[in-house]
């Protein structure tokens, strides 16, 4: 039996894509009122048409429906983790600003960091080819069941970029990412200079980032002298962010503070999100930051201003991923070389440390 999403695409097929051409779709909200349906069940709906090239999805328009004819024109397919979550709007907003500046319409999909979803939409793209594809890989720090279909993409000649990290068993295909090593590097130098000598971490297990922004750290740390408390390191995957995040349980969280804090006077998180998270329990338990325990994380996104302590993290200032991320892929569209890139940090210093 289909799921409640994909009957509703067939609905929303029937009612406002077959037959109306170029015509906009009504709005998340009222297409949820109308069938009384939750908005994540529309959300799904809506990228199944467009993931069918039977709408498309205009940021800060609407969605659109689209003829055969529309279908055919320059198309190049964003992948990414999410689509609505923490720093993946903003990357999405850039780069399908700078594709639609050169006639290029976009399809985008998410597959919520799981590889078996990966797969599916790489085998759609090889039944539905387009002119280039912009990809944030899944599970990024795991051996990669998918490089198969990577490589044949590649054989099609279709360009693909990586964006945020690439898989090491595809070392042809350019990466556009941070300079995560030297970002660890730099937070851990940041915190020995503030006279924090006992620094503890919070990172990502199964994307690449959270390794190299580790390596960072504990390299810093060994550099100048200071000690390393493995135990003081913890890691969380991305089935554990969605119970911090999406069912805001708190309990990892605590058990990290309790257990293997261990008189640290600082932490690096992995990023913003996590920072915020982690500083709403430290502040929950009454311990303060930073006077008692300085956090400090990466991206400078909205989570650093929300906070209830403001985050000091690591940006990019001027230079916005998806922006370079979409330039490098058009290079190669038009015929240019390009290796990967890595985009350096910039501190913004807030409250947290």
């Amino acid at each position: 039996m289909a799921s409640k999403y994909q009957q509703l695409a067939e609905i929303l097929r029937r009612d406002h894509v077959d037959g109306h051409c170029g015509e906009k779709l009504p709005t998340e909200q009222e297409l949820s009122a109308r069938y009384q349906v939750s908005r994540q069940t529309v959300r799904h709906a809506l990228q199944l048409l467009a993931d069918e090239r039977l709408i498309e999805k205009r940021q800060g328009s609407g969605s659109y429906a689209i003829g055969a004819a529309q279908a055919t024109r320059h198309q190049i397919t964003i992948i990414t983790s999410f689509f609505d979550e923490y720093i993946f709007p903003t990357i999405l907003h850039d780069a399908q600003s700078v594709f639609s500046q050169h006639g290029f319409a976009t399809s985008i999909y998410a597959t919520e960091n799981q590889v078996s979803r990966e797969r599916e939409i790489l085998q759609n793209l090889l039944a539905n080819p387009v002119d280039g594809i912009l990809v944030e890989g899944s599970k990024t720090a795991l051996p990669n069941p998918n490089s198969d279909l990577y490589q044949k993409l590649l054989r099609n000649n279709h360009p693909i970029v990586f964006l945020h990290a690439a898989y090491s068993n595809l070392p042809d295909i350019p990466c556009v990412c941070d300079d995560n090593y030297g970002g660890g590097y730099q937070l851990v130098a940041y915190l020995l200079e503030r006279g924090h000598r006992q620094i503890a971490g919070v990172f990502k297990s199964d994307d690449l980032q959270g390794h190299e922004r580790y390596h960072g750290c504990i390299s810093a740390l060994r550099d100048r002298g200071a000690e390393i408390h493995d135990r003081r390191f913890w890691w969380y995957d991305t089935e554990d962010r969605a119970e911090i995040v999406e069912r805001q349980n708190p309990s990892l969280l605590r058990r990290f503070l309790s257990d293997r804090l261990n008189g640290a006077t600082a932490v690096v998180c992995y990023n913003d999100e996590i920072a915020f998270y982690l500083i709403r329990e430290l502040t929950a338990m009454g311990r303060k930051v930073p006077e008692e325990v300085a956090v400090v994380s990466f991206d400078d996104s909205y989570y650093s201003q929300i906070s209830p302590v403001h985050i000091t993290s690591l940006g990019h200032r001027p230079n916005r991923i998806g922006r370079v991320a979409a330039e490098h892929l058009l290079r190669l569209l038009q015929g240019g070389g390009g290796g990967s890139l890595a985009l350096p940090w910039t501190l913004i210093q807030r409250e947290s440390g």
